[in-house]
């Protein structure tokens, strides 16, 4: 039986998505992904789901992150990224890396850290959204004010600000 490919490119052309935004999703995993938090990389997925495709998903892990944290990442669809030194440098250089790329129209930050705000001004500054994800307590006010989107985790439930 022949392929056809006008069917095939027909059928995939109509799953495009036209309009919706393209997400650059970066997760400070030594900062947020602590049992105290709870914080689920598949609800933050959902959640980001409604509002574009996250097309580059990174969760940065220092190197004493346990082979099953590591798998579990990698379970998710999301590139696990192991750093030897501070997360935070390896963060905000990806970060840079995504306003940069015309690719990603929103950058999306899983962190309660200040040092990331310049990342979040910097993108405003590209014309790129910014979405911001943190966990009380220790959420930075610094970053709450840089954001265009802010997602709280405080007692185990997503709040708007």
């Amino acid at each position: 039986m022949p392929i056809q490919f006008e069917h095939i490119m027909s059928y995939l052309g109509s799953k495009k998505e036209k309009g919706r935004k393209k997400i650059g999703l970066l997760v400070d995993g030594p900062n947020m992904l602590r049992k105290e938090f709870q914080m689920d990389l598949e609800e933050i997925r959902d959640m980001l789901k409604d509002y574009g495709d996250i097309k580059m998903g990174k969760v940065f892990l220092n190197q004493y992150a346990s082979e099953k944290l590591v798998e579990a990442v990698e379970n998710q669809g999301f590139e696990a990224v192991i750093c030897t030194s501070d997360v935070d440098v390896r963060m905000a250089v990806e970060g840079v890396d995504m306003i940069y790329n015309p690719v990603i129209d929103t950058l999306a930050l899983v962190t309660r850290d200040a040092d990331l705000k310049p990342v979040l001004l910097k993108a405003m500054e590209h014309g790129k959204e910014t979405i911001i994800f943190g966990a009380e307590p220790g959420f930075s006010v610094a970053l709450r004010n840089s954001a265009d989107y802010v997602i709280v985790l405080r007692d185990g439930q997503y709040i708007t600000e």
